[in-house]
């Protein structure tokens, strides 16, 4: 259960850094373009390591694993991309927040994982915590419409990415409870089925990276590549091994603390957490030690 514990946090942590090399990479790319994108970088770096593999997979868990991937990558980020510029940071991460109580109450129901009496108030402080660091007022919210439609489109993105991601955590967690399979061929087989659903978008992507202004030349294809390796790469492989080893409800759990840990590096981006910050973060760790403790 430790190594579970330090895979989601460190999952957690790759995740913060990327969304801050996100953040400085202007671009045009439509969401779900942006998302094909660095699947097929990541998929480019991890598919050796399932190619010597491919006879042992064991048909079932894969095929979990692959509509895990359809789910939790293919539409869960593109949705989540999409609500972001529509509702900005914030009050995305408020919905996200409510994504370790949905898993753990479908793993109840799906899994019959039940968390404990102190774990369910670490899931709570954790959800709590992301709720306080996501009610901040961020530096700058950039394309955030002001419509109303606008805005409740973005709730319905918002929601959708939610439901997606929760599910596409829920049947890898299923899969690699019953199978031997590595985390990290787990991973390659997730980014390979979304990568594959999001291909029919690849002539557009190639027209888009072909015009000079959406096109991230020189150091920013080094920005690109930096956040697909922490977030994507490393991020998505530290979450198969939390998964693998935790129920899915406390692996969602641990995972959702990225925001948190947003808290100390915000002021590298001129903002100031404030008050509500600090002691979100403080849950947040508490949360953690609840979760975590046998």
């Amino acid at each position: 259960m430790a190594i579970g514990v330090a895979a989601a946090l460190a999952a957690a942590l790759c995740w913060t850094l990327a969304s801050g090399l996100w953040r400085r990479l202007p671009t045009s790319l439509a969401p779900a373009e942006l998302n094909l994108l660095k699947n097929l970088i990541a998929l480019a770096l991890q598919l050796p390591l399932l190619l010597g593999s491919l006879p042992a997979l064991p048909p079932g868990p894969t095929g979990l694993l692959l509509l895990s991937g359809v789910l939790g990558i293919a539409l869960g980020d593109s949705f989540y991309f999409a609500a972001l510029r529509r509702l900005g940071t914030r009050r995305t991460l408020t919905f996200d927040a409510g994504g370790p109580a949905v898993t753990a109450a479908a793993g109840c129901l799906l899994l019959a994982e039940w968390p404990g009496p102190r774990q369910w108030l670490g899931i709570a402080l954790i959800s709590l915590a992301v709720v306080l660091v996501a009610r901040q007022r961020p530096v700058a919210v950039v394309g955030v419409g002001l419509r109303a439609g606008h805005q409740r489109l973005g709730v319905l993105l918002a929601l959708a990415a939610l439901v997606c991601g929760s599910a596409g955590a829920l049947l890898a967690r299923a899969a690699l409870r019953t199978s031997g399979l590595d985390p990290w061929h787990a991973a390659t087989l997730r980014l390979l089925a979304a990568t594959l659903v999001l291909l029919p978008l690849l002539g557009r992507l190639l027209t888009h990276l072909r015009r000079p202004r959406p096109r991230p030349p020189g150091r920013r294809w080094l920005l690109v590549l930096a956040a697909t390796l922490l977030g994507t790469s490393a991020g998505i492989g530290l979450q198969q091994l939390a998964l693998a080893r935790l129920p899915g409800g406390l692996a969602v759990a641990l995972l959702a603390t990225a925001p948190v840990m947003a808290v100390p590096l915000a002021p590298l981006e001129g903002d100031r957490p404030g008050a509500f910050g600090v002691l979100a973060a403080l849950l947040a760790v508490l949360g953690v030690v609840l979760v975590a403790l046998p």
